[in-house]
């Protein structure tokens, strides 16, 4: 695909993907910073956050580059005339990234050993089908009927997901506090919500006429849900993981006040 863009349509995409490096770099130094803050068993979870902004701040680094080495300019545009654009990058991050996000959900809720595997097993292969299954729609014509095909295939294991989250999940959730499963229903609605964002930009080029319009669109629309699926998300985990800690009585003033006490007698 040879691209030619306006100023201000290749500087949107840029903009855009700069976004979405400092996002995750300011979530990555925030998760490590509070990761003390709840209770140790609490903490994988946190860990999961981090690791999730950390590969994405990666492989949006890569994006950055590629999309800045995919074009030039030649005073009045930006074309479409150097190495082609790596959307691998983007797809690979979200085979790694999906199902550790999942994973955050089901880890910090502190579920029986036989339902947290469960869940686990069956959102991981979930998540790893859809991002599969949607990548082949994603490097077809987007006038053909593959692009169609692929999505349809993509979209059954995503609604499979929502049926898991919002059916099953939902019935684990009566022992939870009434601050926990406020959390959670937060959670969960931001994964309908913005995960629904992804399928708008997959269909964009098949719905916009235009091709620098559709290109801009989707790269937009994919980092805007990136933003919002991955720190939102881990802030939100955050909450419920700092919940959990203050009734389970942790108080982190005192853990750090024994810490520092094990640093002098050391």
């Amino acid at each position: 695909m040879n691209l030619t863009l306006s100023e201000g349509q290749f500087n949107l995409v840029y903009n855009s993907f700069s976004f979405v490096i400092a996002s995750m770099g300011a979530a990555l130094i925030f998760f490590l910073l509070v990761r003390n803050r709840v209770a140790p068993r609490h903490r994988m979870a946190i860990t999961l956050s981090t690791l999730v902004v950390a590969i994405a701040l990666y492989h949006y680094l890569r994006i950055f580059d590629s999309w800045s080495a995919a074009f030039t300019y030649d005073g009045t545009q930006y074309v479409q005339d150097g190495e082609p654009f790596n959307e691998g990058y983007r797809y690979v991050d979200w085979l790694l990234t999906v199902p550790l996000l999942l994973a955050e959900l089901v880890v910090v809720l502190k579920l029986t050993k036989d339902k947290t595997r469960s869940l686990l097993v069956r959102l991981t292969v979930a998540a790893i089908a859809m991002i599969l299954l949607g990548w082949p729609g994603e490097v077809s014509d987007p006038d053909s009927t593959a692009r169609a095909v692929w999505f349809i295939a993509s979209m059954i294991p995503f609604l499979y997901i929502l049926y898991v989250l919002f059916g099953e999940l939902g019935k684990s959730l009566e022992r939870q506090s009434a601050t926990v499963r406020k959390l959670v229903d937060g959670l969960r609605y931001i994964v309908l919500v913005t995960w629904s964002i992804y399928p708008l930009a997959y269909l964009a080029p098949t719905f916009i006429d235009d091709e620098a319009t559709a290109e801009v669109a989707r790269q937009v629309g994919y980092a805007i849900g990136d933003v919002v699926a991955k720190p939102l998300f881990g802030l939100l985990v955050l909450g419920i993981a700092m919940a959990k800690s203050r009734e389970d009585g942790y108080a982190p003033a005192l853990d750090d006040a024994h810490d520092d006490a094990e640093l002098v007698r050391s």
